[in-house]
């Protein structure tokens, strides 16, 4: 009896293993490839598909440049769209943070591979609804540890696979801030002339902030399948 009790729990064990392990299976998509060749990790998060990096195209889906703006007081002049790299440093944070974006770019429509787009504020709000609540969801989208957020990275788990990091931004004049202590991702979907709806993250709190600021400042962009 005791060696039947023992073999049952082995299978009944194995199988929730086995179960567990095509859950995590299931997180994962197959990667994205942009049109200048850069390739993405993606991950399935309820029934959406996000990017699981943030995106580094310089390049507009239909081939044409996105304009680089370097200097602060043509960034700040910008109604048309631009790109940059964190502190214009393309060597220490392309890779890892992706480029930051004014909403113009985002405007276009072409910004995100074929099949793909900016998600609009109601598919940010989807994703919030699907972790939980805005308090604590922010700390399921966030990369865990102090490498890529500075102490505390509060309530990170990253238990959805997003892997949000703390990218920093522009502000609308040409400034750069928040470095490892903030991210913040466009939305599509405007509020006014010059206002665009982003998600926001930050280093001290597990939060999921949605509000709106200035087209014109630079933000990081994860694209949403179609």
């Amino acid at each position: 009896m005791k060696r039947k009790i023992s073999t049952l729990g082995f299978i009944l064990i194995s199988l929730a293993l086995l179960a567990i392990g095509c859950r995590k299976a299931e997180k994962h998509s197959d990667p994205l490839t942009d049109v200048e060749g850069n390739t993405y990790k993606t991950v399935i998060i309820g029934s959406q598909v996000w990017m699981a990096e943030n995106l580094k195209t310089t390049t507009f889906s239909d081939g044409t440049n996105i304009p680089l703006t370097i200097d602060a007081t043509s960034w700040g002049n910008l109604t048309t769209p631009g790109y940059c790299w964190y502190n214009n440093d393309a060597a220490s944070y392309k890779d890892s943070y992706g480029a930051l974006y004014n909403c113009y770019t985002v405007s276009t429509g072409k910004l995100c591979p074929t099949g793909w787009h900016v998600p609009e504020k109601e598919e940010w709000q989807e994703l919030r609804q699907f972790l939980g609540d805005s308090l604590q969801a922010g700390g399921k989208l966030k990369e865990t540890g102090i490498v890529n957020w500075l102490s505390p990275n509060k309530g990170a788990d990253n238990s959805s696979g997003f892997t949000a990091l703390g990218a920093g931004f522009r502000y609308f004049e040409g400034t750069f801030a928040s470095i490892l202590s903030f991210t913040s991702f466009w939305s599509s979907t405007t509020t006014s002339n010059d206002d665009e709806w982003y998600t926001g993250l930050y280093f001290a709190d597990a939060s999921f902030t949605i509000d709106h600021r200035n087209k014109k400042h630079g933000f990081s962009v994860r694209c949403l399948k179609n």
